[in-house]
């Protein structure tokens, strides 16, 4: 009895693996090499002459993304989900436009629309690299030269009161 429960719960764990292993065959998972999809810009607005993050899943071996007059062609990673950094050229027209994602291993394209600002963005984590102007720096030096008279003078008045004193 024993033999036989063993074997009844042994056949029905292989005819599970078995029909699981085939539907997965039958359905195999996204992005699996077949054409880009789920295409993704950040940020989806994005001044001249910054740069925007692009990626697209689906190109397993990597591929190409592009968009005419806007950036130059660059380069996807390989990987389930490909990634790619653009920079936006500094003459590119402002407006709604689209860039194409081309996969290596197939002639599929996809597309994904993003919008050009006018102007040029914030010069934000540059940090200290710009250096004080003329004009900046003839005040900082007036500042500094008053501070120290000022010390001066403060110094000269205490040293009188406390000979007077003595």
């Amino acid at each position: 009895m024993r033999a036989f429960r063993a074997l009844t719960v042994t056949a029905a764990a292989c005819a599970a693996i078995g029909l699981s292993a085939t539907f997965a065959a039958a359905n195999p998972p996204q992005g699996g090499g077949n054409g880009p999809s789920n295409v993704t810009v950040n940020p989806y607005s994005v001044h001249q002459g910054a740069r925007m993050q692009v990626s697209a899943a689906g190109c397993g071996h990597g591929g190409v993304v592009w968009s005419h007059g806007n950036f130059p062609q660059t380069n996807l990673s390989a990987g389930s989900i490909g990634f790619a950094s653009v920079r936006i050229f500094n003459h590119a027209s402002p407006g709604h436009h689209t860039l194409s994602v081309k996969c290596n291993d197939n002639n599929l394209v996809a597309t994904h629309r993003f919008t050009i600002l006018h102007g040029n963005g914030a010069q934000g984590g540059i940090g200290g690299s710009f250096g004080p102007s003329a004009a900046e720096t003839a005040i900082g030096s007036g500042l500094v030269g008053a501070a120290a008279l000022g010390a001066g003078v403060h110094v000269i008045r205490r040293r009188r009161t406390v000979g007077s004193r003595v």
